[in-house]
C-alpha cells in the first residue's frame, strides 16, 4: 500500500527528506564492520516500546528484518530476551482510498496481522505489535472519535494510543514532522478538541517533537492531566542546522524544560533516539560504528538526567528500530541500555527494561 499525505498537513509539505526515508539507514557495509559483542545479562527480559515496520523503494524493515536483530531463529532467542514490542505509526500501509480521516487505520491493521504471524511462528518469538500506536489526525476535532473507534476494531485487542507528531523548527535545515504539523501544534484548540477524546477510550499519546518545543509538551500535559502522555525519544534533541555544534546549550536548556516537565506526573519518557542523523551525535559519520561501552558513555549525560528527573517507573528504554539503526545495532545497543541501567537496583533495571513498557501499554499478559 501506499502512503497518502495525512489530510491536515496536505498544504504544508515536508521541507526536507522524511526521517523514516531510505537516506537515514546505515550502508550494511559500514554497520558489518561493528565489533560483535556478547549479549549482556541475556537473562533480563525486554519490552521494545518503540519500532517501526515499512517497504519503501526498496528499504525493507519487516516482521522478518525485525526478528534477525533481536536475535530470534528457529524457535529460540539468540540475541537479547525481548518478550514483546510495540509498534509506533510512520505513515505505512494506509488504506489507498475511502474517507481520508479513515486511511490511517490500514497501518494498524497491517501490523495486527504482523502480530499475528509472528505468534504463528511458536511461543517463543517475540510477540511483535503486542501494543499497536497509530496516527489519528488529532486537528479533526470531535470528529476524530470514528477514527479511533476504527483503530481499536482494526487493533484487535492491541491498539494502545495515538502520535500525532509536532516536530517544527523555523530552520529551513532541521527537517518537520512526518505528518507535516503546523507551528504550536500542540496548542491548536482543534488538535485540544481530538486530544480529549484520547482518555475516555482509554488511549495514551505520543509526543514527538523538538527539544526547543519541550514546554509545549508540559503546558498540553498540565491542561490534560488525566491522559497518560508517553514523550518520544527523550524529547528530541536536536543537533543539525543552527543546533549543530550546541551540544552544551543545547543539554542545558534541555535538562531544564524535561525538569519541568517531569512535574507533570502523567508524562512518561522513552529513552532512546540518540542514535538518529538529526540528534546532538555523529556515531553515524564515523569510519565505523562505536561499541555499547562508547555508547553508553556519550549518552549517560541525558540518560540520567531523565531517570533522576522521572524515576524508572516512568522511564523506558527504546530501540526506535530501524531509524537508529543509523549509528549502531540492535545487540549493541540493548547492550548500551544495559550499561546505563547498571547503577540502578534490581527493580530499577527491570522497570527500564521491561516493567515501565508493561504499565504503560498495559501488556498484563506478557
Amino acid at each position: 500500500m501506499t502512503s497518502p499525505t495525512p489530510p491536515s498537513a496536505a498544504s504544508t509539505p515536508p521541507r526536507a527528506a522524511d526521517a523514516t526515508s531510505a537516506a537515514a539507514r546505515p550502508r550494511a557495509d559500514w554497520l558489518a564492520l561493528q565489533p560483535s559483542e556478547p549479549v549482556l545479562a541475556p537473562a533480563l527480559p525486554i519490552i521494545d516500546p518503540h519500532h517501526h515496520l515499512w517497504d519503501r523503494g526498496g528499504d525493507r524493515y519487516l516482521l522478518d528484518e525485525l526478528l534477525t536483530d533481536i536475535g530470534w531463529a528457529d524457535g529460540a532467542h539468540a540475541g537479547h530476551r525481548v518478550l514483546a514490542t510495540v509498534y509506533v505509526e510512520c505513515l505505512w500501509a494506509w488504506h489507498a482510498d475511502g474517507p481520508a480521516a479513515l486511511q490511517p487505520v490500514g497501518e494498524t491493521a497491517f501490523v495486527a496481522a504482523v502480530a499475528d504471524a509472528a505468534a504463528a511462528r511458536g511461543p517463543a518469538t517475540p510477540q511483535v505489535g503486542a501494543g499497536i500506536v497509530g496516527f489519528a489526525d488529532l486537528l479533526l476535532g470531535d470528529a476524530v472519535e470514528p477514527v479511533l473507534q476504527a483503530h481499536l476494531v482494526a487493533g484487535r485487542g492491541r491498539f494502545r494510543g495515538v502520535r500525532h507528531a509536532a516536530g517544527w523548527d523555523a530552520s529551513d535545515q532541521v527537517r518537520n514532522s512526518h505528518s507535516n504539523p503546523p507551528p504550536g501544534l500542540y496548542a491548536d484548540v482543534h488538535f485540544r478538541a481530538g486530544f480529549a477524546r484520547l482518555a475516555p477510550l482509554g488511549l495514551s499519546f505520543e509526543a514527538w517533537q523538538y527539544h526547543p518545543q519541550l514546554p509545549e509538551v508540559t503546558a498540553l500535559a498540565r491542561a490534560f492531566p488525566d491522559t497518560a502522555i508517553v514523550l518520544n525519544h527523550l524529547g528530541g534533541p536536536l543537533g543539525i542546522g543552527p543546533y549543530a555544534g550546541q551540544g552544551e546549550a543545547v543539554f542545558a536548556r534541555w535538562r531544564t524544560d524535561m525538569a519541568a516537565l517531569a512535574a507533570c506526573p502523567n508524562v512518561s519518557v522513552k529513552l532512546g533516539g540518540l542514535g538518529m542523523r538529526i540528534g546532538p551525535f555523529d556515531f553515524h559519520r564515523r569510519p565505523q560504528p562505536a561499541g555499547s561501552a562508547q555508547l553508553a558513555q556519550a549518552w549517560q549525560p541525558w540518560v540520567d538526567h531523565a531517570i533522576a528527573c522521572f524515576g524508572a517507573a516512568r522511564c523506558m528504554f527504546e530501540s526506535n528500530f530501524p531509524v537508529d539503526q543509523a549509528s549502531t545495532g540492535y545487540t549493541v545497543l540493548w547492550n548500551a541500555f544495559k550499561r546505563l541501567a547498571a547503577a540502578g537496583s534490581a527493580d530499577e533495571q527491570a522497570a527500564l527494561l521491561a516493567g515501565t513498557a508493561r504499565r504503560v501499554y498495559r501488556l498484563d499478559e506478557v
